[in-house]
């Protein structure tokens, strides 16, 4: 009988699951014995502190409605694995992972890999097979010394450059900013989608030799109320506004844009499939919105500026809001917190300490927190089920409540962020 995915999973990763370890030596070591596949004749790369995965869901948007095999690798997943290795928008299969996980599991032999590491070499492994006309790759952590880095990017995109994962990257937005800018290759296009990103994110791209194609230089937008415009390299595109909610998100299509402008000759992109892969992204637990009597918004912001792309949102929809909250030990807790006092309520902090190693028990949230929140805004809570039953019991209709932090407080909520959106604002 075969081992289901489950097992492959419990047994091979359980331990090492949170293990970080960058570094590409044993992840190419391990490549070169499968015999170095590789994902895609073309592959599209994207980095930064926040907005990858909307950036990937942009570009796989449209590259879909153009009518392209499109083979799209994320992390970390909500519910199941199989979301991170994505082929044509279906999610592969347990069979198709485990033969993956078997080849690396053969060729590794002696080499210790990460979860991360694994990974990645099974979707290479996985896209190699299936034929794609273009992989869009998530980066794990930063971007240098990343595992998906193992792979020279026909283009590659940095959307935001801030701070976070400090321990692993640095602890200055320059120092994270060049090992973002490590995904850039030589001669090819490196998009750089902040308005005002680090300087070393621009010299590093110059330094290694890339084509930069900076937002609000090379390519520049403009929003009204109706539709957007961008502009660039020659082209100006009229363009509906973002399926995806916060105001960022036209920046992270821009940069999408941005990047499709810089393959198509390899990789031509007709306008009626940037304006269909713009209006129909989808991504769980971005400012998802799940209308009733009580609004109900799942949202994965856990670094201070997402933390403050959401507080802007909020201000622009107000609604009186009932917080359910929390991050894991390793996370900027107080900067995350501070943006949002004025746009919350009441806090709901749940404890995490039974859903991850890096978890934090409820009262020692409520610590880190210290004197921003006074006893009677806030309320402790065991798991994020019970913080969200407490809320809702509270909750009055016409109110708000909004789960964010973690992706492990979102996943324990269960089916809730698979119920459809609301049309977007």
């Amino acid at each position: 009988m075969q081992e289901s995915l489950d097992a492959w999973l419990a047994r091979r990763f359980a331990a090492p699951a949170e293990r970080i370890e960058l570094g590409l030596e044993r992840v190419r070591t391990v490549h070169a014995r499968m015999g170095q596949p590789h994902p895609a004749p073309l592959v599209i790369t994207v980095a930064g502190t926040n907005g990858k995965g909307s950036t990937v869901a942009f570009l796989t948007g449209m590259l879909r409605a153009a009518g392209y095999r499109v083979g799209t690798y994320t992390s970390p997943h909500l519910f199941r694995f199989n979301e991170r290795i994505v082929v044509d928008g279906d999610a592969a299969s347990d069979a198709e992972i485990i033969a993956a996980f078997a080849a690396v599991d053969a060729a590794r032999g002696d080499v210790a890999l990460t979860f991360f590491e694994y990974a990645t070499l099974a979707a290479f492994r996985l896209f190699a097979e299936r034929a794609l006309d273009v992989a869009v790759l998530e980066v794990g952590l930063g971007g240098r010394l990343d595992a998906v880095n193992l792979v020279d990017a026909d283009a590659a995109i940095v959307t935001t450059v801030d701070l976070d994962h400090q321990q692993h990257l640095g602890s200055t937005r320059e120092q994270i900013a060049i090992e973002k800018a490590g995904i850039f290759r030589s001669g090819r296009a490196a998009v750089i989608g902040e308005a005002d990103p680090p300087a070393a994110l621009l010299a590093q791209a110059q330094r290694i030799g890339a084509h930069p194609l900076r937002f609000g230089h090379e390519f520049r937008i403009d929003i009204g109320a109706a539709e957007w415009h961008w502009s660039g390299v020659g082209t100006h595109l009229r363009l509906p506004h973002p399926g995806l909610r916060a105001s960022v998100q036209h920046a992270n299509a821009a940069a999408a844009i941005a990047a499709l402008m810089a393959l198509r000759e390899r990789l031509p992109v007709p306008f009626r499939a940037i304006r269909a892969g713009l209006s129909e992204a989808n991504l769980p637990a971005r400012l998802e919105v799940l209308p009733g009597a009580v609004e109900m918004v799942l949202d994965v912001g856990h670094n201070p500026q997402a933390a403050g792309v959401l507080a802007e949102w909020l201000r622009r929809n107000p609604r009186r809001t009932r917080a359910v909250f929390s991050a894991l030990a390793d996370k900027d807790i107080h900067g995350i917190v501070e943006p949002l006092l004025a746009r919350v309520a009441h806090w709901h902090l749940a404890g995490l300490d039974g859903s991850s190693s890096r978890g934090l028990d409820a009262q020692s949230l409520r610590q880190r927190i210290g004197a921003l929140l006074g006893d009677d805004a806030c309320s402790l809570h065991p798991d994020p089920a019970a913080a969200l039953a407490a809320a809702r019991a509270a909750a009055e209709p016409g109110d708000r409540i909004l789960a964010f932090g973690s992706f492990h407080l979102v996943a324990a909520l269960g089916p809730l962020s698979l119920l459809p959106a609301s049309p977007a604002n």
